[in-house]
């Protein structure tokens, strides 16, 4: 029933994984962050990022600026420029500055922004895209329009690209659609029409298979691996070169093969929200581009989740074959764990991102929900071993027991046990006596004195109280910790029981109780029988059923009394022949009731 409830936890939280829900999501995205953070920092040599900053802008008494100023930054380097600054509407400080940008984007090889918009707008992309495979659209981000450069600049610039970044369930961006669709037209980013315009290929290939985007490619340069939705992750150890527009009017920067301008002013453009911090959205392009160049973006393959999934599976599986011992369990959560974050670390440094936080955290939550519920039911058993045995057995033996509770076997089990029942004789006389007095308060008291003192007899010898019927006590041996010389013990637990008795005959005169004396009297027997808990699985006791306890409660009936008034103490011959540190006198035969054949008894000699 444990292992079917295990079992049904497991399949819960496989369950949670494959439908992974927002928390889950952000917890990967956490995770491919902090992968990130470990990368050594890569300065890229190739991108120059021109900042429009407040300087210039104040220097051209406000924004936007006159996109003469744009040809002439154009002008100043021999990189590819790119401009991100949106210009969807004539230069208002003077319609001659467009044309002025116009001829310059006509002679230099150059890249505009555009940008989603809401409303549906008309025209199409610039240049077209070759579809291999299934189509692409559906695993697409979808945009009602697109916002385009004024029409003076657009239809001259060599390429025009998307300045869009995606952001993530927690609103970061870490990845960034390489095309997206408007209108069922498609659409590259910036960052992958830079590096067109680059190569110089008029147009795109996508291959789209059932499980979505496989790669985009430029024909003549290498294939660009993407996720399923045509996305690049960008990283946060990439740096580059950067210039204040001021500067870069006076000396640019020598050696870059492109140049990329954006606006970092303060209230004109706002960041984008990375892993990193925020950055400008011509820094995220920069990065999809040094990625791009270097082929260095990591890839998160179609099999991940897959991987994942079954990866889990195994983990719970060897999490469910040892979780009822902490101290397998415990190593193999920690082996699992380590595991996991092994293959992540290797599969990271091959450009592989195969997220196992999902696994990880399914696995501390099966172990940590098995582990307590363990833990719950061994403390319900301890607590139900302290109360049931705590009266009938010593301290130390109930320590044991709730160390250790596998020692009691749940059900019954044969076992070779010795049996000791002692009983008052003449009980009869000593109750008149109080109630001549009309004490009966005080025939308790002496009841509870009587088998109080009987009861730590019995348990200072290692011996287990079964029950008490009315001043009779049945106790035994062997069980439920074992007791190699139980036949010892329940014999000397018999002798001192008969001293004792002495010892309270005396203190009751003492106490000026006039009573007739207390005599005792005492049956041994040693056998085997079925021992452990008795009863339904809510309620049970621990107990003894078998011949050999009938056989020791006839000899308690029988000893003292009648033909055996002489012998307080009565053994079988079962008991005599285990006891080591007794001696023996032979009473003789007698038959007892349920025995078709007597047996031995005997004395103990002390």
């Amino acid at each position: 029933m444990k292992k079917l409830i295990d079992i049904s936890i497991g399949i819960l939280l496989l369950f949670l994984l494959v439908w992974n829900p927002s928390p889950f999501q952000i917890l990967e995205l956490k995770t491919f962050d902090w992968l990130m953070s470990t990368q050594e920092p890569v300065q890229d040599k190739m991108i120059v990022l021109v900042d429009i900053d407040e300087a210039i802008v104040e220097a051209y008494r406000g924004y936007p600026l006159p996109r003469s100023l744009y040809s002439t930054l154009m002008k100043r380097t021999p990189a590819i420029p790119g401009i991100t600054v949106l210009m969807p509407d004539p230069d208002l400080r003077d319609p001659r500055n467009d044309f002025i940008l116009q001829n310059t984007l006509i002679d230099i090889p150059s890249v505009l922004a555009y940008a989603a918009s809401t409303q549906a707008t008309e025209g199409g992309p610039h240049i077209g895209t070759a579809q291999l495979g299934e189509d692409p659209t559906p695993w697409l981000y979808n945009y009602p329009g697109i916002l385009r450069q004024t029409p003076v600049l657009a239809d001259y610039a060599e390429g025009v690209g998307l300045i869009n970044s995606a952001p993530e369930v927690d609103g970061v961006v870490r990845r960034v659609p390489l095309v997206v669709t408007s209108q069922n037209k498609l659409y590259p980013s910036f960052a992958l029409e830079m590096l067109r315009v680059a190569v110089g290929d008029p147009s795109y290939q996508i291959n789209t298979q059932s499980t979505g985007i496989e790669w985009l490619r430029i024909p003549s340069y290498p294939i660009i691996k993407t996720d399923a939705n045509a996305r690049v992750w960008i990283t946060s150890n990439v740096k580059f070169y950067r210039q204040s527009a001021s500067q870069f009017l006076r000396e640019p920067l020598e050696g870059a093969a492109f140049a990329i301008f954006g606006v970092t002013a303060e209230g004109i453009v706002n960041p984008v929200p990375t892993a990193a911090g925020p950055v400008y959205p011509h820094e995220v392009q920069a990065n999809v581009l040094h990625h791009l160049l270097n082929g260095t973006s990591p890839v998160q393959p179609s099999w991940s989740q897959i991987a994942e999934l079954g990866t889990t599976f195994l983990a719970l599986v060897l999490l469910l074959l040892t979780t009822s011992r902490i101290y397998l369990s415990l190593p193999t959560l920690l082996l699992v764990i380590g595991g996991l974050g092994y293959g992540t670390m290797h599969f990271f440094k091959q450009g592989l991102l195969f997220d196992v936080s999902g696994a990880v955290l399914i696995v501390f939550l099966f172990w940590t929900i098995v582990t307590f519920r363990n833990f719950i039911e061994q403390f319900l058993l301890r607590q139900q071993i302290k109360g049931q045995f705590s009266t009938y057995l010593s301290p130390d033996m109930v320590n044991m027991l709730v160390k250790d509770p596998s020692l009691m076997k749940l059900g019954g089990e044969r076992k070779e046990m010795t049996f000791l029942f002692t009983d008052i004789m003449g009980f009869t006389p000593v109750s008149e006596a109080f109630k001549k007095n009309d004490d009966p308060e005080g025939l308790v008291d002496l009841i509870n004195t009587y088998l109080d003192s009987m009861t730590n007899i019995i348990l200072e010898n290692g011996g287990t109280i079964d029950k008490y019927m009315g001043d009779c006590i049945m106790a035994f041996w062997n069980a439920p910790l074992p007791c190699d010389n139980h036949a010892d013990m329940a014999v000397k637990s018999a002798i001192e029981i008969n001293a004792k008795t002495e010892e309270l005959n005396k203190e009751f005169k003492d106490k000026g109780l006039n009573l007739p004396p207390i005599n005792v009297g005492t049956g041994v027997n040693t056998g085997t029988c079925i021992v452990g808990n008795m009863g339904s699985q809510s309620r049970f006791d621990y107990s003894v059923i078998g011949d050999a306890v009938n056989l020791a409660a006839r000899l308690e009936a029988t000893a003292g009394r009648n033909d055996y008034k002489q012998w307080k103490i009565i053994v079988s011959e079962f008991t005599m022949k285990q006891c080591q540190n007794f001696t023996f006198d032979s009473i003789g035969d007698i038959l007892v009731k349920g025995k078709s054949e007597p047996i031995s008894i005997y004395s103990v000699n002390n």
